[in-house]
């Protein structure tokens, strides 16, 4: 199921990272994952900013966009709704924060930044002409998102209340994680080792480190990927090591510092 054309609400459905030279982005992510880049498109904001829709086979996979005033570079996880402007009123009602109010952003649709009581930020996103990433869970797409937190009861508490999640735990390598699961959902593939309606993980937050989203993705090669990191200015942050069985991942910081990780599945 790696293709999609479209998602339910709350389920994460798009990622981007925001960065004060996005051409420079363009440079560093390309040769990474093999994509391929439209636009610039206009971002709203005063002043204006680019807007890449990076694609692969043709696909929409991701957004690279200038970095809007007041904030810093990150790697953003927005999850579909049916209206944005209800999302933060139930955001405020949880004990979230709204740090970006409703706004319409044409073709996508309408967008909303907030942040859960911890501080982790993440988008809702209402959308239009645009339904989120076109392939999913492939060499060079994205595959998951997850929640850096320590306040599990907090998190599960909250992401149910605004998007229906319900949280199970699960061991990965040598700590324990949360799955986020939206009953009635189903996506990945049949053959997956989780059940078909996890939506994204929760894993326990670095010592140091602040409440957060991260993103994962797909990678044919692993070494490759740590090594064309390297070369564009990147930093690896973890080498490649197995987390779960069958899988490798690593940690990856871009020209501005943005961590993600990159994973490969070993097969044969």
């Amino acid at each position: 199921m790696s293709e999609r054309d479209g998602f339910q609400p709350g389920v994460p459905s798009w990622v981007d990272v925001f960065g004060p030279d996005p051409r420079a982005l363009l440079d560093f992510y390309g040769p990474l994952f093999g994509w391929e880049f439209d636009g610039p498109g206009a971002m709203p904001g005063d002043p204006p900013g680019e807007y890449y829709v990076a694609r692969l086979r043709g696909r929409d996979v991701a957004g690279i966009a200038s970095l809007p005033q007041g904030s810093a570079p990150a790697w953003n996880t927005y999850i579909e709704v049916d209206s944005a402007d209800r999302a933060v009123d139930t955001v405020r009602r949880a004990g979230g924060t709204v740090l970006a109010e409703p706004f319409d952003a044409p073709p996508a649709g309408r967008i909303a930044a907030a942040a859960d009581p911890a501080g982790a930020a993440f988008g809702v996103w209402e959308p239009d002409a645009r339904s989120g990433v076109q392939l999913v869970n492939e060499p060079s797409a994205w595959s998951m998102s997850a929640l850096n937190t320590d306040d599990r009861e907090g998190a599960a508490e909250f992401y149910g209340t605004v998007f229906g999640w319900r949280v199970d735990d699960f061991q990965a390598g040598d700590f324990e994680a949360g799955m986020f699961r939206l009953p009635g959902y189903v996506g990945g593939n049949p053959e997956q080792p989780v059940p078909r309606d996890v939506v994204a993980t929760m894993l326990p937050l670095a010592e140091g480190a602040e409440p957060g989203w991260s993103v994962d993705f797909w990678v044919a090669d692993i070494d490759r990927a740590v090594d064309v990191a390297g070369e564009r200015g990147g930093a690896v942050i973890a080498q490649p090591t197995e987390v779960v069985e069958a899988f490798r991942q690593a940690v990856i910081a871009d020209p501005n510092g943005v961590a993600f990780s990159v994973s490969q599945l070993m097969l044969g």
